[in-house]
């Protein structure tokens, strides 16, 4: 790659663009990183110039461009912001600073914490300017190209975030050709043997199938043109991660997947996308339900398409999507397609309307502390599948897919969803919990003085109604916590003879607060009241000779897996004599990431991390576990094998799980109609890493397809 192409690709799209300023960007970059090398021995240069390039087949302007080629001299070199500043100008500046601060993290943050982190950084760079994100994204593609290079731990952790954060950003963007091309990169790596199967499975019928796809494409192409409709029809292969996604998510074998291959077909106005559907579904049958109509009702990232799926010329289903050039242009690209600047503010105010989900985003993300929320929260923005409802006075609302009368009213106002007592769903009485389709006209009945119920957080679906409800729940327990925690402080101080009320305004109290790791004692009442920590705590740091720091308490499961020591299994940081229980809702198993929260009079329930019933939970009531690496017990995991059906499968699955070492409790199967079977094992293991094993034996059972862990 060389300056000269990059900058041909930039006046192909921008013909007055500043040339001088990328040039100028390109011998400031080579110099900075003169001496440094990459991964792959290369110089360190070839990485900024690969994304710039990038950037100018995504048709960014010259300022962008420049930015890439620039975008780490302040992390990897001694570049000041001054000097760069005195250089290039405030605009350039404020794009590599945007992407500076995303790649600069805490090392000792956890996993979890650094993700969370990275995605509150990003929500405000896009907030802030859209094309940080873009030249971001351009930067994980290039490393995503060159990531073989890297060593093999590094890879995976790469992989994975890119599944996790770069992918869905792109998506949300509309720049589907980078999701495509992250999700594939990626998948290698995330899940190395169901990429090799599932590339085998494509290639070993790529030859019939590519015969199938010209023979569909000329028979529509002669089909439309007879009809005197001019087009382009287009056939293609779905992206293997895309193939994958189906079958885990429908547990379905690849032979069922219909939609391995789609066609396309680009006409030169909207009108003539809606005649071409119309002579599809007077060519083939169309599929009840397959039908969306993106023109009429855009995805917020602008994608514009009419999709059908069919049965086809052979008897098979067929997925079709009719779509103008510029919506072509616009699905390719997505924001990149429309966006230039001129003075750092966006051309085209309609595009800039687009961006509105990231002011949500960063507005519905604020408030959010807990780590495990805020990430559970941004993935369902950034995976809308939306649906289309309207107000009583016609206006049109965009709510994620299974959306409730509840969201609806918090969308149109936190009092309203707080007030909501009943809803009509076009015309006639629904429960609040009723899904909402595309097309329904949605009335909300309020009551003075209502206030949310914690039952909600099971319907909702939207960010904003989850965070609102979530938001006044904590305010009501917060309260009941600072009068229990006042009440439990009060008899604690008066066992001990002192006088809790006449010691509140007191310098000692300021003291104990500060002490106790407390901004301020409403915050330590509260977390009494809360079970965090104990009354004794607190009152010893009143008595004459204070006791030590309080160890990490090894607590007894009021309900337990079985043992096979008399040691327990979990310490629970700060706390003395609690119960503890484990959620039969994840089954967590040694070596799990777990957490802790506290329920009154239950002691600690142990959940891991990312459970979903977790999640729903007030974070106040969040509490530190980790498992006991001295303990050796035995805990029950529920695991489900996909196998097709064969004489003695059962009894060698059991022998295979028995020979690895856990007892199995439980066993169930069900035969299905395509001569597949499930089957459904209860067993005991000592750690993850026993579990591991087990499934990896499984999988070399033939003919197994599939063996996963099931949560409950």
């Amino acid at each position: 790659m060389d300056i000269q192409t990059i900058i041909d690709k930039l006046l192909r799209s921008h013909p007055d663009a500043d040339v001088e300023i990328v040039e100028r960007a390109f011998a400031f970059s080579a110099k900075a990183h003169e001496g440094q090398t990459r991964p792959s021995g290369r110089p360190y240069v070839s990485h900024p110039l690969a994304v710039a390039d990038i950037l100018a087949d995504m048709n960014l302007d010259g300022v962008s461009v420049a930015a890439g080629l620039l975008h780490d001299v302040l992390q990897y070199t001694p570049t000041r912001v001054r000097d760069l500043e005195k250089a290039f100008g405030p605009e350039l500046v404020r794009l590599v600073s945007g992407i500076s601060k995303i790649n600069t993290l805490p090392v000792t943050s956890s996993n979890q914490v650094r993700q969370a982190e990275n995605l509150r950084k990003m929500i405000l760079a896009m907030a802030d300017d859209i094309r940080v994100i873009l030249i971001k994204l351009a930067d994980r593609l290039h490393n995503m190209r060159t990531l073989r290079h890297r060593p093999p731990e590094e890879r995976q952790v790469v992989a994975r975030e890119t599944l996790d954060i770069y992918s869905p950003i792109a998506a949300r963007l509309g720049i589907y050709w980078i999701k495509t091309e992250l999700d594939t990169r990626a998948f290698r790596y995330v899940f190395p043997k169901h990429y090799q199967t599932i590339k085998s499975l494509v290639n070993r019928g790529r030859g019939e199938r590519e015969k199938y796809i010209e023979k569909v494409k000329t028979l529509l192409h002669r089909e439309l043109t007879a009809r005197q409709v001019p087009c382009e029809v287009l056939g293609r292969f779905k992206n293997y991660y895309s193939i994958f996604t189906k079958m885990r998510d429908q547990q379905l074998p690849f032979e069922e997947i219909y939609d391995v291959i789609a066609f396309r077909v680009i006409v030169d106005d909207i009108s003539h996308c809606y005649e071409v559907l119309g002579h599809v579904h007077s060519l083939w049958k169309p599929i009840a339900k397959k039908f969306k109509d993106y023109i009429g009702f855009p995805k917020p990232n602008m994608y514009q398409s009419l999709h059908t799926t069919v049965v086809g010329p052979f008897g098979d289903r067929v997925e079709i999507q009719i779509r103008t050039r510029e919506m072509d242009a616009v699905a390719k690209s997505g924001i990149a397609a429309h966006w230039s600047y001129k003075e750092g503010k966006p051309a085209d105010p309609a595009v800039a309307g687009q961006l509105g989900w990231i002011q949500n985003l960063v507005e519905n993300q604020a408030s959010v502390q807990d780590p495990r929320e805020f990430l559970e929260n941004v993935r369902i923005d950034l995976f809308p599948d939306e649906i289309y409802v309207f107000t009583p006075g016609g206006d049109i609302r965009a709510l994620p897919k299974g959306a409730t009368p509840v969201d609806f009213a918090y969308m149109i106002h936190t009092e309203v969803g707080h007030q909501c007592t009943g809803a009509k769903v076009d015309g006639r009485m629904v429960p609040l919990s009723h899904a909402l389709s595309t097309g329904n006209m949605v009335e909300i009945a309020t009551t003075k003085g209502h206030h949310p119920s914690k039952d909600w957080l099971q319907f909702v679906k939207s960010v904003k109604a989850r965070s609102r409800i979530r938001q006044w729940i904590k305010t009501q327990d917060r309260q009941r916590s600072l009068t229990m925690g006042r009440e439990l402080c009060e008899k604690a101080f008066r066992k001990h003879r002192l006088n809790f009320n006449a010691l509140l305004k007191s310098e000692q109290m300021a003291d104990a607060v500060v002490a106790l790791g407390f901004r301020e004692l409403d915050d330590l009442i509260a977390s009494i009241g809360y079970g965090k920590i104990t009354p004794l705590q607190l009152v010893r740091k009143f008595q004459t000779r204070p006791a030590a720091e309080e160890p990490s308490a090894v607590v007894k499961p009021a309900t337990s897996p079985s043992r096979r020591s008399g040691k327990s299994s979990v310490l629970v940081k700060g706390i003395d004599d609690m119960l503890i229980r484990f959620g039969k809702c994840c089954r967590p198993v040694a070596g799990d990431p777990i957490t802790g929260y506290i329920t009154r009079g239950q002691g600690v329930t142990v959940h891991r991390v990312g459970c979903v019933h977790a999640l729903k939970m007030n974070p106040e009531r969040q509490i530190d576990v980790t498992w006991n690496k001295a303990a050796a017990q035995a805990y029950p995991v529920k695991i489900a094998i996909q196998a097709d059906d064969r004489l003695g499968l059962l009894a060698d699955i059991a022998a295979t799980i028995s020979k690895q070492g856990p007892n199995i409790l439980t066993a169930d199967s069900s035969v299905r109609q395509n001569k597949s079977v499930v089957l459904y094992f209860t067993i005991q293991v000592r750690d993850t890493t026993q579990l591991e094993s087990v499934m990896a034996a499984l999988q070399r059972v033939k003919p197994v397809r599939t063996v996963r862990r099931l949560d409950a």
